[in-house]
Order: C-alpha cells, then sequence, then structure tokens
C-alpha cells in the first residue's frame, strides 16, 4: 500500500465534496467515493454498506471491485462479522490480517482475493450509524493515524450524500402530498357545489373512482378540476 501524500488526501476529499453538491445520482456519488478513496489509498477493494435501521442489516451499497464473487449480494446483521460489529459500536476498527481474525465472516473470499490487512469505519449522522466503509489490502499493512482520519472524513462526506438525498426524498415526498391534498379539496368542493353531495359523499366518490379506474387519487381530482373549467 503506497503512502500518499497531505496533497493528495486533499485533492480527494475535494472532489468528493464537489461530487456531493453535484446533479449526480446518490448511486454514482456513492460509486465515485469508493472508487477515489481505493485509489488514494492503493486498496484493492473499497466498499461502502448501508445500515438498514428497520430490519438492522447491512448490505453492500458501492464498491470499486470489478470482482463477480465480491459483488454477489451478502447481508450482515448489525453486530455479525467487522462490518456489523463496526456498525454495532459507531468506532473505527483495523485487522491486521483477515484471514486470523474470528470475527471476519468472508474467509473464502479473502483467500480468493487475497485480502490481507482491513480498516473499517462508521458512516455518522450526528451520533446515529447509517453505514460502513471498508478497504482492504493484498499484503499484511500497518494503518496509520493519516489513514484513519482520511477514511474517517470520506466516511462523514459519504453519510452527508445520503441524508441530503433522503432530506430531498421527503420533500418531495411532503410536497407531492399537500399538492394531492389540495386538489382532491378542491375536486371535492365542485362535486359538493355542482352534485349537491356531501363533503364525505364527495371524498368516497373520488375515492371510489381512483379504486376503479386504478388511478391516484390526484389524477382522479384534476379530472374533475378540468371537466369542471371546460364546462364553464
Amino acid at each position: 500500500m503506497k503512502k500518499y501524500s497531505y496533497k493528495a488526501h486533499i485533492e480527494t476529499l475535494n472532489k468528493i465534496s464537489k461530487a456531493i453538491t453535484s446533479d449526480l445520482y446518490l448511486e454514482d456519488v456513492l460509486k465515485l467515493i469508493v472508487t477515489l478513496t481505493a485509489n488514494v489509498m492503493d486498496a484493492k477493494i473499497c466498499s461502502l454498506w448501508l445500515l438498514d435501521e428497520r430490519n438492522q442489516e447491512l448490505k453492500i451499497k458501492a464498491t470499486q471491485a470489478m470482482s463477480s464473487e465480491y459483488l454477489k449480494e451478502r447481508t450482515l446483521k448489525t453486530g455479525e462479522g467487522i462490518v456489523g460489529f463496526v456498525a454495532k459500536n459507531k468506532k473505527p476498527m483495523i485487522i491486521p490480517d483477515v484471514l486470523k481474525d474470528a470475527r471476519y465472516k468472508e474467509k473464502t473470499l479473502a483467500k480468493k482475493e487475497k485480502l490481507v490487512s482491513m480498516i473499517s469505519v462508521p458512516m455518522m449522522v450526528k451520533s446515529r450509524v447509517i453505514g460502513v466503509v471498508n478497504c482492504y489490502t493484498t499484503r499484511a499493512y500497518k494503518f496509520t493515524k493519516n489513514d484513519i482520519a482520511l477514511l474517517g472524513t470520506v466516511a462523514n462526506q459519504a453519510a452527508v450524500a445520503i441524508e441530503n438525498t433522503e432530506l430531498l426524498v421527503k420533500t418531495k415526498v411532503i410536497q407531492e402530498e399537500l399538492e394531492t391534498r389540495k386538489k382532491v379539496e378542491k375536486a371535492k368542493g365542485l362535486l359538493m357545489k355542482e352534485r349537491g353531495l356531501s363533503e364525505q359523499e364527495a371524498y368516497d366518490l373520488i375515492r371510489k373512482t381512483s379504486m376503479t379506474r386504478r388511478m391516484p387519487m390526484k389524477d382522479i381530482a384534476e379530472a374533475i378540476i378540468l371537466s369542471s373549467e371546460i364546462t364553464k
């Protein structure tokens, strides 16, 4: 594993920062993050695992590895293996030789890929773990404080990218819900006025039509509003 310069360290972090604020999709950002990290640390494999908080399971979300064996879908429970241990304890972990550590679960894969030393750090959003980032070498290597600092910063930047995307999705969902509610309320008012229906009857008609036609209530409401405007 090569010793990277402070300049290379900063350049990598700058590239990651630019990627996070770009228009790239999250999957592309995460793939870029692990690729840049693997390059600057001269790692055989760099992988990013995300935690499903509901099931308390971790799955690989991004890696620059091309190995079909490594790319196979795998799941680890929180507390299971090195990745699960790091997620549970919220602290970085260094394994000098994965084949000699009882906690490492993928020894057959490690032999095939010739993986030796490993560093694993948690991805944190405030005090909450959302995933883990790993780097592997193909020969024995003693990870330095700089290695831990670099990977820790990368993990935090990846966490920011994920958090920002989740916030955007939540915001979009809320906006769509509000828009639907507004249109349903307007359509309901038109039905009450034009057909003499009660508020509940108007709502039930919109919902029944939505179910019968297998269309979102928003679309049915829009059609009612459009029809009313045409007939004016």
